[in-house]
């Protein structure tokens, strides 16, 4: 009788243990599948979600990033590095007259340039002295004759009094003064002029592309 007592109790502890287990086993299985479910509705979640923003800097602030890395260290204590500007403005070009030397100087700026000789006027029709500018420019000029009554003009060419180029400095309104070739070579050097300044026509050509209207003119004795 006692063993018969003994075997139900063993198989009902038996059921019990294995039913408690099993429980166990139940609530795990539901716990991972509530976890995996989770799991999956997250992914969902952030496949179906906008994409994120570039976490890259912004191109303005990309380049002012290169722009600092490029500038030069600046030593504890020393001055702001300041940028350097070119000077664009040009020196302009003034003319000397020399009526004693009977020379032309030609100025940069301080520098000079060139120098060439010249014919200046004669007694009594003497180049005007003081502070002028050039007033015009001629290439290839026609000459009024101002001593005919009906003021012959001559076309330019080989025989024309004003050669290749004229750069008038003075006026009275009627006549005019100024450089300018000739065909006459043997009176550069003297005073032989009406006033004008005469230069071999290789000369005044250069003279002609360094000048331009306003250039100052300086005659002295």
């Amino acid at each position: 009788m006692s063993n018969t007592l003994y075997y139900r109790s063993a198989f009902k502890f038996g059921l019990t243990t294995i039913a408690l287990l099993f429980s166990v086993q139940l609530h795990a299985t539901a716990q991972t599948t509530v976890e995996q479910k989770i799991t999956g509705d997250e992914t969902i979640n952030q496949l179906n979600s906008p994409p994120m923003q570039s976490t890259l800097p912004s191109t303005a602030e990309r380049r002012r990033r290169l722009l600092l890395r490029l500038k030069r260290p600046v030593q504890p204590g020393s001055p702001p590095i300041q940028p350097t500007i070119p000077n664009t403005s040009e020196q302009k070009i003034r003319l000397l007259l020399n009526l004693k030397q009977r020379r032309l100087y030609v100025y940069k700026g301080d520098t000079l340039q060139a120098s060439y000789p010249v014919a200046v006027g004669k007694p009594g029709w003497e180049t005007p002295t003081g502070k002028f500018t050039v007033i015009n420019r001629v290439e290839n000029p026609a000459w009024e004759n101002p001593f005919v009554a009906n003021r012959e003009v001559v076309p330019p060419g080989p025989k024309n009094p004003l050669g290749e180029r004229w750069i008038g400095f003075w006026t009275d309104g009627k006549d005019q003064i100024g450089f300018h070739g000739t065909y006459n070579r043997d009176t550069v050097g003297k005073a032989v002029s009406h006033g004008c300044i005469r230069m071999y026509n290789e000369d005044v050509r250069k003279l002609y592309e360094m000048v331009t209207i306003g250039t100052p003119v300086v005659v002295i004795r």
